[in-house]
């Protein structure tokens, strides 16, 4: 695995935009943005952190006329699955328990996502049985 290029806040939401929208103009970022954001995000700020972004090799762009289309160079379930990987060792010393604690202790999960991670548990224990289970032989 690649050593992550570390997208800041700012930089993990226009990713999470161009993951869910695709290739976009950052006119459509800054819209996306500004739907999401707590306060107005101007065109000029977010044109400025996508050519940041652009340079650190988090995004790519093409020219359409007048225009740039961007898209993430970055996978999302690898750029996820590597911020954990880090969360995990630095803030919770490797113990993926003490994440999943606080995640739950201090986020209201709904009974929906409860039982999608209690279904989640039972397959890791299936599987972790599985492994464990002596090959049969006949």
């Amino acid at each position: 695995m690649p050593p992550l290029r570390k997208p800041t806040d700012g930089e993990l939401i226009i990713l999470r935009i161009l993951w869910a929208q695709g290739p976009s103009t950052v006119r459509t970022v800054n819209e996306a943005l500004n739907v999401e954001a707590d306060r107005p995000v101007g065109y000029t700020t977010t044109l400025k952190l996508m050519q940041i972004m652009h340079e650190k090799g988090l995004l790519d762009r093409t020219k359409s006329g007048k225009t740039h289309i961007y898209h993430a160079l970055v996978d999302e379930e690898e750029t996820r699955q590597q911020l954990v990987d880090r969360l995990v060792d630095t803030a919770f010393g490797g113990s993926a328990l003490q994440l999943v604690m606080q995640a739950l202790g201090s986020q209201q999960a709904s009974q929906d996502e409860l039982d999608e991670i209690r279904q989640y548990l039972d397959s890791l224990a299936a599987d972790h049985d599985s492994e464990d289970s002596p090959p049969q032989t006949h």
